[in-house]
């Protein structure tokens, strides 16, 4: 089994620097894969492999500091972890969780150490290859795509308030794609002591393509648009790049990063009509969708930490207030003139973090309240 892969960043038409970061690392040496020139191909290793995109947010260079430390943290915890065992399922899967949640504690103790870059923080979609299976942890709103005959299905779920208004029937999906309110994360590594990750899985097959991107390419290009490109260009260096042309190509608004990985060699199961692609949930304690009494790390993740940072609740719900806030500050903005070009922000050379953080609508500075007062809540309540 081996994986051909190629990774690019690129600052896009319109921010001055740039605040995304990417990790494409070798589990079995403990070293990171140069993404320079040509792609890099190499047979899946015992320990695997793990690819990584990171959104950084904060203001002024706090969030290029998150997305590049985040990175950092999280693969020194994985290094930390997981290389000395014996490659298996269960122990990789929570070397991906206990990793994720020790990088969080340590940019978060690093922001309150600091308090010029307070409020730091990034979003992380980590892939981790074990074997024929791929295991991915989420955090935020960057995206992992698989591409199998000409059909990009996504395999993570934003971590947004539109995503949970779709999933309680308030917006479709088609809305939730072209709205003002994308840009609103419920979770972040870094601004708060406590994240809580979710874990999915996807077996993986011959001639499958993995693609992680930031919210630069994924709000300007579309799913079918990912897939013509992915069985247009064989050569995942001019794929990635060909994807970065094209979210530039249609204004370059945000920071723009891709992971590509194709997956070949015998060891690989051909596509099968009956093969599940998308979003599925794995079951572990102390991950979003568990379902089971909450636990501690396990001791080698917890030895890294002060204390265990898991959350004792599950999938954060905005409260009824907040549904009916973020209804009526969308249901403005409709009545508002349309902006040329048709996308938020289209021409505004203003930085994310900057737009994210001057005066919004009350009705959204009270839904991000409402959200934050619920988790804190929560947490007080059940315990951390």
């Amino acid at each position: 089994m081996t994986a051909q892969v190629h990774a690019r960043t690129d600052a896009g038409r319109v921010r001055p620097g740039n605040e995304d970061a990417f990790l494409v690392a070798d589990l079995e040496a403990g070293t990171t894969i140069p993404m320079a020139g040509a792609p890099h191909e190499t047979a899946v290793p015992d320990h695997g492999l793990v690819f990584l995109v990171a959104d950084g947010m904060g203001g002024a260079a706090s969030g290029e500091l998150a997305s590049s430390m985040g990175t950092t943290f999280l693969l020194e915890a994985l290094l930390a972890q997981w290389t000395p065992r014996p490659p298996a399922v269960g122990a990789f899967v929570e070397a991906l969780r206990d990793a994720t949640v020790s990088a969080n504690q340590r940019l978060h103790r690093y922001a309150q150490d600091h308090p010029e870059h307070r409020g730091m923080g990034t979003t992380m979609t980590v892939a981790g290859v074990l074997g024929d299976q791929l295991y991915l942890v989420q955090v935020g709103d960057s995206r992992a795509y698989l591409v199998r005959d000409g059909e990009a299905r996504q395999l993570t779920k934003d971590q947004s308030l539109i995503q949970r208004l779709v999933e309680l029937g308030e917006l479709t999906a088609e809305q939730a794609e072209t709205s003002r309110r994308r840009n609103i994360i419920l979770q972040a590594l870094g601004p708060e002591a406590q994240v809580v990750v979710d874990l999915t899985h996807q077996p993986l097959r011959r001639g499958d393509t993995l693609v992680l991107c930031s919210d630069g390419l994924s709000g300007l290009v579309t799913p079918a648009e990912l897939a013509a490109a992915v069985m247009a260009t064989p050569d995942v260096a001019q794929l990635s790049e060909a994807l970065v042309a094209l979210a530039n190509a249609r204004g370059g608004h945000d920071n723009i990063t891709v992971v590509a990985v194709r997956f070949e060699g015998d060891g690989l199961a051909p596509a099968q009509a009956g093969d599940a692609v998308g979003y599925t949930v794995y079951p572990l304690a102390g991950t979003l969708n568990d379902g089971t009494v909450p636990t501690a790390l396990s001791p080698t993740g917890a030895s890294h930490l002060r204390a265990d940072p898991t959350p004792r609740f599950g999938t954060p719900v905005p409260p009824p207030e907040v549904i009916a806030q973020a209804r009526a500050a969308m249901a403005a903005r409709a009545a508002e003139p349309a902006i040329a070009g048709g996308r938020e922000g289209a021409g505004d050379p203003t930085r994310l973090e900057e737009r994210r953080a001057r005066a919004l609508p009350v009705q959204v500075a009270l839904a991000l309240l409402g959200v934050s007062a619920l988790l804190w809540a929560l947490a007080s309540l059940l315990g951390r």
